[in-house]
């Protein structure tokens, strides 16, 4: 898979990949292992419905699996590790990702499939709701404990995604499926479509039925909607919370972790379920007949496999992703229940730690060295942000206060007003700018890690980052959101 550039000039400031790819190779070290015969995997084939794809960075899901995880590419020389176990069964080791990185940053490029079938997932291309291929995420973004070992996630900003549109033994046409994800209930917003399953094998929205994927966040497709972020079926042209689309029972999940399952028999019958991922078991929040719509009934599924986009590349939305499978068959609620326990048996922890409430930082761009600035030392509404070199003000001093999990107002200290993407704009290109504190997510932002001490911002409303225009390094360059583009341009230093 080619590792992808941005199209815009100043990009090309990044450092070349080598023209020849070196592969690193990542030993898999001893290390504790889950009991074989006891993981998700094992338990849906004992039950009848074996897994035809199983993808995780953080953890195997056979007992009995000791091979790669993921793949990593390295920014600084493009040369690419596989990701392993520390032992068969086991978690990730993280440690040899870390040191493959030190120095520079890392993009997830692949996640293997851990069952023979080899439905491994690459960077998506492009597709009918956006033509222009994706980024594969930062491969630093996302640590969490599993297991009591450090272990990454998939973090999914605007315009990362993942697919295989040539897979082998995923149900097509009207044959029976199911599958679950774990992801994060703080991370989500409300565009299209952070998705896991079942998707069209051409990027294009083909038509009713012919998805079958998992949906995670906030978007209300079928008025009324009630609670969320929720699990949903995406079935194509439509994110189902039940029955014919709005189903009010279906009240949502906000946990720090969350179990998705979704599954369908491909001719009448379809079910929701969610779940702490931490704990409990599952809450079953539609059981019932597929839609009624033309096209449901019998569905007409294609068969590739997505993460973090929609069947048509619609690649607005944000979530994360630790793990999720695919089964061939509809399990049984037993089954599903056992995986559950599975799950909650990992430990899923997450920690932040930086910045620190309350403190105050200068944020420094990467490339340009200069610091981001109130224009004129500004204090009214709309005043623009640029980069500057350091004066040593406080027109350039940001306040961080928490929010919410990982979520952040940044405030100007001379100003006493927060960074604010403008008109909650979504487009490309969007301003920021300082105003009022309104408490919509357009003002709050996440702070992701990238390694090195660097850092994204992410604002909540789009999950575009900060973004140095055009990689500028005058003084007076603007700052704007732009999709997470794997450069340093987008990388920020946060420090007194």
């Amino acid at each position: 898979m080619d590792f992808r550039y941005p199209r815009r000039l100043w990009r090309t400031a990044l450092a070349a990949v080598a023209s020849a790819t070196l592969v690193t190779s990542v030993f898999v070290l001893p290390g504790a292992a889950q009991a074989a015969g006891t993981l998700s995997c094992d338990i849906y084939a004992s039950g009848g419905t074996p897994c035809v794809a199983a993808h995780s960075t953080t953890r195997a899901l056979f007992g009995a699996y000791g091979g790669s995880l993921y793949q990593v590419r390295r920014w600084s020389d493009g040369a690419t590790a596989n990701i392993g176990v520390l032992s068969a069964g086991g978690y990730a080791n993280a440690a040899a990702q870390d040191s493959f990185c030190s120095g520079t940053y890392c993009t997830i490029v692949r996640i293997y499939d851990q069952t023979s079938r080899h439905n491994d997932l690459t960077i998506a291309p492009g597709g009918g709701a956006n033509p222009t291929a994706d980024q594969g995420s930062n491969a630093a973004a996302l640590p969490v404990t599993a297991g009591g070992h450090k272990v990454y996630g998939v973090y999914i900003s605007a315009g990362n995604g993942y697919r295989n549109n040539a897979t082998n033994g995923v149900a097509t046409g009207s044959a029976p499926e199911g599958m679950y994800m774990v992801t994060e209930g703080t991370h989500t917003n409300n565009r299209c479509c952070f998705d896991y399953g079942n998707a069209e094998t051409n990027n294009m929205d083909t038509g009713n039925g012919d998805m079958d994927a998992i949906y995670f966040g906030t978007l209300c497709w079928f008025s009324p909607c009630a609670g969320g972020p929720r699990v949903a079926a995406d079935l194509e042209n439509g994110l189902f919370a039940g029955g014919n689309g709005s189903w009010t029972s279906n009240t949502g999940r906000s946990s720090a972790f969350v179990t998705a399952v979704l599954k369908n028999n491909g001719t009448s019958t379809y079910a929701i379920k969610d779940g702490n991922a931490q704990s409990g078991g599952l809450a079953t929040r539609y059981n019932g007949a597929l839609p009624t719509q033309a096209g449901y009934n019998p569905m007409t599924k294609q068969g590739a496999i997505i993460l973090g986009i929609g069947g048509d590349n619609s690649n607005g939305s944000v979530g994360s992703f630790f793990e999720g499978v695919m089964t061939s068959g509809y399990p049984s609620d037993a089954t599903e229940n056992a995986v559950q326990a599975n799950i909650v048996s990992v430990g899923y922890t997450k920690s932040v730690t930086f910045p620190v409430n309350g403190a105050t930082y200068r944020i420094t761009n990467l490339t340009s060295g200069k610091v981001l600035d109130a224009v004129n030392c500004g204090t009214a509404n709309g005043t623009a942000i640029d980069q500057w070199q350091s004066l040593g003000n406080t027109c350039q001093q940001w306040r961080f206060t928490n929010v919410g999990a990982n979520k952040w107002t940044i405030t100007n200290v001379n100003a006493g007003k927060v960074l604010d993407a403008v008109n909650c704009g979504q487009a490309l290109g969007t301003a920021v700018n300082l105003w009022s504190s309104l408490g919509n997510l357009c003002q709050q932002w996440a702070v992701i890690p990238a390694g090195n001490g660097r850092y994204e911002l992410v604002v909540e409303n789009s999950g575009m980052v900060l973004d140095n225009t055009n990689c500028g390094t005058a003084n007076g360059t603007t700052a704007r959101l732009w999709m997470w583009f794997n450069n340093t341009c987008q990388l920020w230093s946060i420090a007194p």
